[in-house]
């Protein structure tokens, strides 16, 4: 069954020359993914857009991941010579790093600056697909809603200079997906955890192969939340009729609704009430960033 994926609406296009027009101000960028997919949800156009500018990778939602799969992504990462941390803006992990591991990036300049007698404002751009938790992140480290948020993507609309310290600015920008998705792996992650609409797929192939992928990663765990048995040799679609029944997602005649028990188990894997899940892992990528 094929489910292809395609989103790049206007306002996309628009993001991409507002980072271009504004990169000259900047300092350094901070990227920010969610830590679920760390990989499928770093914008690859990215690399060219930003150009060479000093950049910290920040693994949001690292609450909602399987800590070992972040273990393994950060090490990975480091490997390569990407600076990163993970952080949660739900419980406030690791806030506290994010503007001093950014300002740490151009360090030399800062005290270079500083001979000369000068205290320079580090300017820092906000970058990342739509719902990884960006303007979240930025009303967390000004304490207050200075950045516009919400639950779905592309809330964050216009070009928005925010005043973090006395020596420190942020220019949030609105989230960018790719203009295109060659993979359709890569996308089906991106629409699990949310940072596609909902209404340009569908749910229930999505569902499918969500289960598919839960199934062979995380079994028990699957198993545990739908007390199910024996699932080893059963298809998505036979696992989703199985939840739907548990949880009485039934219409009339005692068909199951599968419509309904597919949004119920990608609401419950966005929400970590399924466990922590981690939907890709670096032995899936063959080329570097």
């Amino acid at each position: 069954m094929q489910n292809n994926i395609q989103w790049y609406p206007g306002h996309m296009t628009k993001t991409r020359r507002l980072i271009e027009k504004n990169l000259k101000l900047i300092d350094v960028v901070v990227e920010i993914l969610d830590a679920r997919v760390p990989m499928s949800g770093r914008n690859p156009n990215f690399d060219d857009i930003i150009k060479g500018k000093p950049r910290l990778l920040v693994m949001n939602k690292s609450d909602l991941a399987d800590t070992e799969r972040t273990k393994e992504w950060i090490k990975w990462f480091t490997d390569n010579g990407i600076s990163v941390i993970p952080i949660s803006c739900a419980t406030g992990k690791g806030l506290n790093n994010v503007i001093n591991s950014a300002r740490a990036l151009v360090q030399d300049k800062i005290d270079r600056e500083k001979e000369k007698g000068r205290n320079i404002t580090v300017k820092i751009m906000m970058v990342g697909i739509p719902n990884v938790g960006k303007s979240s992140l930025i009303n967390k480290l000004v304490g207050k809603a200075s950045a516009k948020t919400g639950d779905r993507p592309g809330v964050t609309r216009g070009e928005q200079w925010i005043r973090i310290r006395s020596d420190v600015e942020l220019l949030d920008t609105p989230g960018i997906l790719p203009p295109k998705f060659d993979n359709q792996e890569l996308a089906k992650r991106l629409a699990y955890t949310g940072a596609i609409k909902d209404e340009i797929m569908n749910i229930e192939l999505l569902a499918y192969s969500l289960l598919d992928y839960l199934r062979d990663n995380y079994h028990d765990i699957l198993c545990t939340r739908y007390k199910l048995s024996d699932i080893e040799d059963l298809e998505g679609y036979q696992i989703l009729e199985m939840i739907g029944k548990k949880r009485g997602c039934v219409v009339s005649g005692g068909e199951i609704d599968m419509e309904r028990a597919a949004n119920l188990v990608i609401d419950e894997l966005r929400s970590a009430k399924i466990g922590n899940i981690t939907l890709e892992l670096p032995s899936d990528f063959e080329v570097n960033t």
